[in-house]
């Protein structure tokens, strides 16, 4: 095959007569026509290009950022992408970037099929409670950390909304959804907005994922430049599903709060302080290699309680119980409820055991929950499979008390006989410690026992 060589800038890489190449495949000059034609890749400059008989002609210069991605030599797998993963899997490779790749120890297994508990949410709210309910709340609260939960009072007709139009947003043209990009200036990382998890490392391996983040509560603190405004019912929706999630949550903090026999509103006192809630749209992609990478590495949430709402086709979350992986199945139009780190600490008074459904802040491990009822509740270790054939969409809400307090073990449940396991922490140095033992692989939970 006839070669031709590109100059660029400062770098130059050589392409076939075909087209661009990348790990010994190469891609149609058609493709990357089109993709140019779509904004895919930013073309900012024009390259000349030598081919055979000295004929030089133009080609639309591909920015430096993706030059260690585009380029002959060596496999996909010694390649780092600074691509969205849905726009690599949009590329149909048999192989991944390397930077996906996790170590051998590490690397995916095959999980075990159980039951995971059911909690009707409708029994145990009776004003007299449902004792078998109790029961069960207690012994997943003591042992799974994760339980499903029916008959919570969302209309099926707004769950399915809520994933259509999350959905919806995906499906848009990059350029879209690049107006809502968590990149100030294409280089700061901020939490909120649309793309993937911040890159500390050239080590540091990454989720299969693109993700869109949005700080929901306080209302008046909403970034409202990073809120979609396509679809169009996007807001809506999610305003109503907001409501809606925040009666379930109710709903469940009393019932937990007389497990621990704590006063019946010790719980949603917590939250009556300006609390922070941020919503997560996950949006995981098909994947050539499910064997060789993570949708989400495992990990636990830093919260009081997460709510979950996953793919009613298509599974994947995998939780962690006495040192085995079990599936979690698709049920459609129920909510999976993760408790938090929080709640298994417990709190001498700030935030005293507060439960927490967990998907976690970047889906890491558990907070709240566990810290509050120090260490009576178990927050759940999890982890997302990747499918090689369907894309997998979650939505996520992660309820935190206000940033600014601290949580420590509640002080009912201290004394001679049970000490306190963990030490008092300010919630927003717990998160900040959250995000860089995830990026490790290790739990901050660990960082604040006694």
């Amino acid at each position: 095959m006839m070669k031709n060589k590109v100059h660029f800038a400062s770098s130059e890489m050589e392409v076939g007569s075909g087209g661009f190449g990348g790990g010994g495949r190469w891609w149609p000059c058609g493709t990357m026509e089109a993709a140019a034609a779509s904004n895919r890749f930013h073309f900012a400059a024009v390259a000349a290009v030598t081919g055979g008989g000295g004929a030089t002609r133009l080609l639309p210069a591909v920015p430096r950022q993706y030059l260690s991605y585009i380029r002959m030599e060596g496999s996909m797998e010694d390649v780092r992408s600074t691509l969205l993963v849905q726009e690599l899997a949009g590329m149909r490779s048999k192989a991944v970037p390397r930077q996906y790749i996790v170590q051998q120890e590490d690397q995916p297994t095959i999980a075990a099929t159980a039951s995971v508990p059911i909690v009707d949410l409708g029994r145990l709210s009776q004003p007299d409670g449902d004792a078998n309910e109790a029961v069960k709340l207690r012994q997943v609260m003591e042992s799974w950390g994760l339980f499903m939960v029916t008959n919570h009072g969302i209309e099926d007709a707004l769950m399915d909304n809520v994933m259509n139009v999350s959905r919806e947003f995906f499906q848009q043209h990059l350029g879209e959804k690049q107006k809502y990009t968590n990149l100030i200036d294409g280089k700061h990382f901020q939490l909120e907005g649309y793309g993937n998890d911040q890159v500390k490392s050239d080590t540091q391996i990454l989720d299969w994922l693109d993700r869109l983040y949005l700080k929901v509560d306080p209302a008046d603190e909403r970034n409202l430049s990073v809120w979609p405004k396509h679809p169009e019912s996007f807001r809506d929706v999610l305003d109503e599903f907001l409501i809606k999630c925040d009666g379930v949550k109710n709903s469940l903090l009393p019932s937990m709060a007389k497990l621990l026999k704590l006063d019946e509103d010790y719980f949603v006192r917590q939250f009556s302080d300006r609390p922070t809630t941020i919503a997560r749209f996950n949006y995981y992609p098909q994947c050539p290699r499910p064997d060789l990478v993570y949708g989400m590495k495992p990990h636990s949430d830093a919260t009081i309680l997460t709510i979950l709402m996953v793919d009613n086709d298509v599974g994947g979350l995998q939780v962690l119980k006495d040192g085995v992986w079990y599936d979690v199945p698709t049920k459609p139009h129920t909510l999976l409820i993760n408790l938090g780190d929080h709640m298994e600490m417990g709190d001498g008074g700030i935030l005293d055991v507060v439960t927490t459904m967990v998907a976690s802040f970047s889906e890491p491990r558990l907070c709240g929950v566990a810290i509050m009822s120090n260490g009576i509740f178990k927050s759940s270790v999890h982890r997302v499979m990747t499918n090689p054939e369907k894309e997998r969409i979650s939505v996520v809400l992660f309820y935190f008390m206000n940033l600014e307090k601290e949580i420590e073990p509640a002080l009912e449940l201290i004394d001679e006989r049970h000490p306190a396991r963990y030490k008092r922490v300010k919630i927003m140095d717990y998160l900040a410690g959250l995000f860089e033992h995830f990026l490790q692989g290790t739990r901050v939970i660990d960082t604040v026992k006694i």
